[in-house]
């Protein structure tokens, strides 16, 4: 395996989208995330003097795991599009065809994509981590490691995405239907999810029967569902009116969904013509 990432990374070390892709996503963490942090400081803080929204800053120890790892979360598209253009690129340049030809095995192609889509989470992960750091030490409180586990949940996030961009791509093969599918198809969703989290709602209010948060049971909310917003005070006071979090089924199926996606992509690309 690893000859195969060696050979990976003689494709991609020159290709210039690559190179922009990963330096917008490396500063896009720390910005996106400084964003979220000034418009606390210097708008809610001053719009609520109490605290009532918040108690104490979502970017001090030790919330600054969720904080960090749930904002971090709204730009894994990038990593994504990344994969979508790498892979494809593959079927548009025919190179796939000729490293296959060369003695390269389908099996040995294909888990060295899904390697990278787990490499390029891993990276990602250490990059939220030490944003987080910075972040926690700058604004204060203990250091603590209380609610790590919101990285393991970005890390299950960021590669399902990954994955699933890879199976897109294996499927369409074509650079730009890929990437219109796949945000076509992730905007669908969120909209389902919207709408599910409605009905869920309105069936614990008129039947009185808590189905949870029936719009994290898809396959890609399922791991957006884990990070939730660090703001969740006025959703705390409606607790009893909205449907629970049922954090071990979510995780169970984000898990599984992640597992279909990568058996899905081997085997079509295993048995498909080329």
């Amino acid at each position: 395996m690893n000859t195969l990432l060696k050979i990976e990374w003689l494709k991609v070390k020159n290709y210039t989208a690559f190179k922009v892709i990963s330096i917008f996503y490396a500063v896009g963490i720390f910005a996106t995330n400084y964003i979220f942090y000034y418009f606390k400081k210097n708008v809610i803080d001053k719009a609520d003097p109490t605290g009532f929204l918040s108690s104490g800053s979502p970017f001090a120890f030790p919330k600054v795991w969720l904080t960090v790892s749930y904002y971090s979360g709204c730009i894994l598209i990038l990593p994504s599009l990344l994969l979508l253009m790498l892979v494809t690129n593959e079927y548009t340049y025919r190179t796939s065809r000729q490293n296959i030809i060369d003695g390269l095995s389908r099996k040995q192609f294909i888990d060295v994509k899904l390697m990278s889509g787990a490499i390029l989470a891993l990276a990602s992960t250490v990059l939220v981590f030490i944003t987080a750091l910075i972040f926690g030490f700058v604004v204060g409180g203990s250091f603590s490691f209380e609610g790590i586990e919101n990285l393991g949940y970005f890390f299950l996030k960021a590669i399902t995405y990954n994955v699933v961009a890879i199976l897109v791509s294996v499927l369409v093969r074509r650079t730009g239907f890929a990437i219109a599918i796949f945000f076509i198809y992730t905007a669908i969703e969120n909209g389902l999810s919207l709408f599910l989290y409605g009905w869920a709602i309105s069936i614990k209010e008129t039947d009185k029967i808590d189905m949870g948060n029936m719009g994290n049971y898809l396959p890609m909310n399922a791991s957006d569902g884990l990070l939730y917003s660090p703001f969740a005070t006025l959703t705390n006071l409606a607790a009893a009116k909205l449907p629970s979090d049922y954090t071990w089924l979510v995780f169970t199926l984000a898990l599984c969904y992640l597992a279909l996606f990568f058996f899905w992509t081997k085997n079509n690309f295993i048995k498909r013509d080329l």
